[in-house]
């Protein structure tokens, strides 16, 4: 049985030199990134998890370079046991996205998708994108929305141009739950500076989750640590936001936080395992 699952993994670019790049690492204090791939799935081995990849893809807001659906589905093809691979598309590319989700779904085999409304400069609850919703409904796999405010181009004047309002639950990710009760949805993320928010379509919507990732857990607010240990104990997912944040200072950190011990394994690995189908 594997230790933690870890819903929110990035791939580490110590080779690009991106101001945005430049200045989430600085405002994460993030440690210096892993060489190459086989060390980051070394450091998963070791720490005995399993870590869900993440794609990437909105180099036509930010200049980002992309991290392909290809790359990840390579990587998971090469350390199946270490990682799950999730595509990311722009939903800006309408049916070619839809197409492009298919295909990573049913020809890569990466088994979620992955959107950053921010980054990507898009409201979710735009109708203009409810045939992405209801494609990857119809696949069966469950779709991560960032929430909240991002660490990208922190710090940067005016933030690197970068707008938190596409990130709000109430009413992008509330609207698309209550449209699509078919379709699981992951709020990437505690959803600051709206986290009540995030708790009140959370309790309500039960096809609705959230990752717990991009924060070390000793900064929780304290109503997310009261509904984790109560009402939505079988909803809230271990992430870590690696490599800006690695699991072994998130594990250390919520070891120390005020979680109930029986919920605790929850968090870590039963409630991610129930919801991508893992036996673990």
């Amino acid at each position: 049985m594997v230790k933690a699952i870890d819903m929110h993994v990035h791939l580490p670019r110590p080779d690009v030199s991106h101001p945005l790049m430049e200045a989430s690492r600085s405002y994460f204090r993030a440690p210096p990134t892993p060489a190459g791939v086989e060390a980051m799935a070394q450091y998963y081995a070791e720490k005995d998890i399993i870590g869900v990849l993440l794609a990437e893809d909105w180099e036509a807001a930010t200049g980002l370079p992309p991290v392909t659906n290809d790359t990840i589905a390579e990587i998971v093809r090469r350390y199946p046991k270490q990682f799950i691979g999730f595509c990311c598309v722009d939903p800006w590319k309408g049916k070619r996205a839809i197409d492009e989700v298919r295909r990573s779904i049913e020809e890569l085999g990466l088994q979620g998708v992955k959107f950053h409304p921010t980054l990507q400069e898009f409201y979710p609850n735009d109708h203009r994108f409810y045939p992405l919703w209801e494609g990857i409904a119809k696949l069966g796999v469950p779709v991560i929305f960032h929430t909240g405010m991002t660490g990208i181009g922190g710090g940067m004047g005016g933030g690197g141009g970068i707008k938190f309002k596409y990130c709000q639950p109430i009413p992008h990710i509330d609207d698309v739950a209550a449209d699509f009760p078919e379709l699981t949805i992951i709020m990437a993320h505690p959803a600051f500076p709206w986290v009540d928010e995030q708790l009140a379509v959370l309790v309500h919507k039960g096809n609705v989750f959230m990752d717990l990732s991009g924060y070390s857990p000793r900064y929780f607010a304290p109503q997310l640590i009261q509904y984790a240990n109560t009402l939505l104990q079988d909803k809230v997912l271990f992430g870590s936001d690696y490599p800006f944040i690695t699991p072994e200072r998130w594990i250390r950190d919520f070891q120390e936080a005020p979680f109930r011990d029986e919920v605790r394994p929850k968090i870590l690995r039963d409630n991610a395992a129930r919801l991508l189908g893992l036996q673990v």
